[in-house]
């Protein structure tokens, strides 16, 4: 009989590692940037071409390696961090494995040049696909400059499930600024297609926080920390008004580790519980520093993954230092009763807390001249000091009122209308407003009771996909274009989906390297604000784009009618409620919402009958 278990080649094996390892470039990166961190590297500079399809190049300043230790590194579980079983309970470097080479090796084009202080030369070694192409003597500076070509060109199949370069650029930038915010006494560079994108000084954690997102974080940043005998917590929270909906710029670092832990992100959300809505997620970049011998970091191919000893006091800890942070800086909620009239002769001592009261205040509301109320018409209360006093009747003292005269205008609008009709005062008619979140309407076989948000956004939706897929959106031109800066990663989002935003009716183009140029947006969407549309519309994508498993166009118009669609607690007119119900019926699926909720139940009249045993 015969055997039929073979032990498989290198470079066979090499590749089934690398599909854990490397499952796109930012993979690779990662291990790279990890390697250069733990060689001692004071600077880091990164090179990306074609979104790392291309070339995916890491060169530091570390200590380098001799030509045997270069050549061994290919190898797998060949490592120099760990020697026996005992130290997996004692790491602090980020490699321990020995494998991320060998893999990236195997399905890659990779050149390395490395050399120590004490060597006159260094090493030079080309590998394809597992295999050994050149070792030479080289003249290059000290350190270590790994470059990776043609990722999965032995691989085909690989290559053809990686996203569009955009995508790709977005997950790199992601895996840098890990690994930049994890070590910020370390300087990074980082070059796209020959440009620079990032230029990263050495120095503290905030400068590093507002060189990656930008300076609107500058004045956003509150310091948070919490020393314990069991473990150090150390970094930075968001004020609340910066809070997103997205979970995007959450960052834990164990030992310098980036890691994900919902159970630990949900200790930091608790403790901004008040101070922000449930469905926004507030910003951090905390540091963990813990005894290794309490935690587990082999427990998942990436290792962004650990297991704690006790995780419930690492919860508690978190949740407390962040407590501590918000009250420290008068985060938390308090009363002012400085806005209270009987108070008042408090804050008038202040003159500066007055100034600052006066200054949020003073344009609130326009007061037209207090008139009393009347039964006089309109026309006749414009000249209500000319009318004989008689005509006007008098009022208890004390019981005066203040009409405030309000001139409509679509700048006063506080949300966007369904329709722009002629204001009524009151609904008549067969169709009503319930709470100003749901609509009734008689039909001949009962009521039927409609959720205005949802319906409107079963309208929208399919209108903006039927646009997107027709590329006929209507768009209507910006008086003056307005300008919204990114970050790199949602720079490199919008860069994706430009063609279908313009489907949609935006007119958007870039104007610089991180900077978008808003000309119009589309025409159904009244807005007072281009760039607070657009950026809610792109927090609305990206939130949708992590819990939802989405085509990219089927994200977008979901979110754009999420974010344009009539609010629960808006008033609408019979007119308004008309038209709603009428396209609603228009709807391919006018049942459901584009979330899955319902958009309307009917009551009939057996029903109502029953109410009253009839």
């Amino acid at each position: 009989m015969n055997n039929v278990i073979q032990l498989l080649p290198d470079a066979i094996a090499n590749q089934i590692a690398a599909g854990e390892v490397v499952q796109r470039p930012s993979s690779a990166l990662k291990e790279l940037l990890e390697n250069a961190i733990d060689a001692g590297a004071t600077h880091v500079q990164v090179i990306i071409k074609d979104a790392g399809k291309q070339l995916v190049q890491v060169i530091d300043n570390g200590k380098g390696m001799s030509p045997t230790d270069a050549r061994m590194s290919f190898e797998r579980h060949a490592t120099s961090k760990i020697r026996t079983s005992q130290d997996l309970f004692a790491i602090r470097t980020f490699g321990f494995r020995g494998e991320a080479l060998a893999s990236i090796a195997a399905v890659a084009q990779v050149e390395m040049k490395t050399r120590q202080a004490d060597s006159e030369l260094g090493t030079l070694i080309q590998i394809d696909g597992s295999e050994v192409k050149k070792q030479e003597p080289v003249a290059v500076p000290v350190g270590t400059s790994i470059s990776m070509r043609n990722l999965f060109f032995n691989v085909p199949a690989r290559r053809n499930f990686l996203k569009s370069n955009p995508v790709e650029m977005r997950h790199l930038v992601e895996e840098f600024q890990r690994v930049a915010l994890s070590y910020p006494e370390v300087a990074f560079t980082l070059y796209q297609q020959d440009l620079e994108t990032y230029n990263l000084p050495s120095g503290k954690l905030s400068q590093r926080i507002v060189g990656l997102f930008g300076k609107s974080y500058q004045g956003q940043l509150v310091p948070c920390e919490e020393l314990t005998p069991h473990l150090n917590v150390k970094g930075y929270i968001g004020k609340p008004e910066s809070a997103k909906k997205t979970r995007g710029e959450q960052f834990f670092f164990v030992n310098n580790r980036y890691i994900k832990s919902s159970y630990l992100s949900h200790a930091v959300s608790s403790a901004f519980e008040g101070l922000i809505q449930a469905d926004q997620h507030p910003f951090y970049v905390l540091f963990l520093d813990i005894d290794p011998a309490h935690i587990d970091i082999n427990v998942h191919p990436t290792k962004t993954e650990i297991k704690f000893d006790d995780e419930r006091t690492v919860y508690a800890v978190i949740r407390s230092a962040v407590k501590q942070a918000l009250g420290a800086h008068h985060v938390a909620p308090s009363l002012d009763f400085s806005l209270d009239v009987n108070f008042q002769e408090n804050w008038t001592k202040d003159p500066e807390k007055k100034v600052q009261v006066d200054r949020e205040y003073s344009y609130k509301t326009f007061n037209t001249p207090e008139f009393k109320k009347s039964s006089v018409s309109g026309w006749e209360r414009l000249f209500e000091g000319n009318l004989p006093s008689q005509n006007i009747p008098s009022q208890p003292k004390g019981e005066e009122e203040t009409e405030i005269l309000t001139f409509p205008s679509r700048a006063s609008m506080d949300e966007p209308r369904f329709m722009i009709v002629p204001e009524e005062t009151e609904s008549t008619g067969t169709t009503f407003q319930v709470e100003q979140s749901y609509i009734v309407a008689q039909m001949s076989t009962g009521l039927m009771i409609l959720d205005q948000q949802s319906a409107h956004e079963r309208i929208l939706y399919e209108r903006y996909l039927k646009n997107i897929q027709t590329a006929k959106g209507a768009s209507q031109q910006c008086l003056f274009p307005a300008t919204i800066q990114l970050n790199p990663s949602d720079y490199a989002l919008v860069m994706d989906m430009v063609e279908e935003l313009h489907s949609l009716g935006f007119m958007v183009e870039p104007f610089g390297k991180d900077t978008f140029l808003i000309q119009g947006v589309p025409a159904d969407v009244t807005v007072k604000n281009e760039k607070d549309l657009f950026e809610g519309l792109l927090e609305q994508f990206k939130n949708f784009k992590n819990e939802l498993s989405l085509d990219k166009r089927e994200n977008l118009a979901r979110s754009l009618s999420r974010r344009s669609s009539i609010k629960k607690g808006q008033k609408l007119n019979p007119q308004e409620m008309e038209n709603l119900v009428g396209q609603l019926f228009a709807c391919q699926n006018p049942n459901y919402s584009p979330a899955g909720n319902k958009t309307f139940v009917k009551l009939d009249l057996n029903s109502i009958h029953s109410f009253f045993g009839k």
